[in-house]
């Protein structure tokens, strides 16, 4: 297999290129994709072969969980448990779209595949044009493990993901260079009245204490 090469300019869409996207995640592919932060694994995370295929591809230890991005808070609290507690809105409200994930008891609706088995999801609204229109093209959240092997350096490009993944994925997204080459900032907010920062990234760590406090 060798994947086709889907050029989309990040900042004016072609829709029917992002509807023929849309479709081939629909089908279970996987997709290569720019987002605001890396380029990342686009794949319907209720489709469980696709995402064995994900993992297949990285690599992936399976007890690692996979983030999803979303196109808006609606649709997040769709995926995670109710109630989402008023800190989730708070930050969503200022960080949102951007690279802040963050990590929320997941609801029912989502596979335990998708989540580990932890019962937690990681979720990120990107600033970015070409996933928001597809995961709205393609009516799922879409998945964002980064677009590399499991311990190989993560992709800016689209001619990095070839190089990479080039044989084990059908569909790559061309989308100019990554605007950044630091990873969304990861949050925990599963746990109730806790914040916790898991991965240092795009938003420093003291900026969301001070807003926090």
């Amino acid at each position: 297999m060798t994947a086709e090469i889907v050029k989309i300019n990040p900042e004016n869409p072609d829709m029917r290129m992002i509807s023929y996207v849309a479709d081939q995640i629909k089908k279970g592919q996987v997709a290569g994709m720019p987002t605001d932060t890396f380029y990342g694994l686009a794949a319907d995370p209720l489709n469980l072969h696709a995402v064995d295929l994900i993992y297949d591809v990285k690599t992936r230890n399976r007890h690692k969980p996979l983030s999803l991005l979303i196109e808006s808070v609606e649709q997040a609290e769709y995926l995670a448990r109710a109630p989402l507690p008023e800190a989730f809105y708070e930050i969503t409200r200022k960080y949102w779209p951007g690279p802040l994930t963050i990590i929320v008891k997941a609801s029912e609706r989502l596979p335990l595949k998708v989540t580990a088995n932890t019962g937690n999801v990681a979720l990120r609204l990107p600033a970015a044009r070409i996933p928001v229109e597809v995961i709205r093209a393609a009516g799922v959240p879409i998945t964002a493990t980064s677009a590399n092997i499991s311990g190989a350096s993560e992709c800016t490009t689209a001619d990095g993901v070839r190089q990479q993944l080039g044989k084990s994925i059908g569909l790559i997204v061309d989308g100019g260079p990554s605007p950044r080459d630091v990873a969304s900032t990861i949050i925990n907010l599963s746990e109730p009245g806790k914040l916790t920062i898991l991965r240092q990234g795009a938003i420093p760590e003291e900026e969301l204490k001070q807003f926090l406090s």
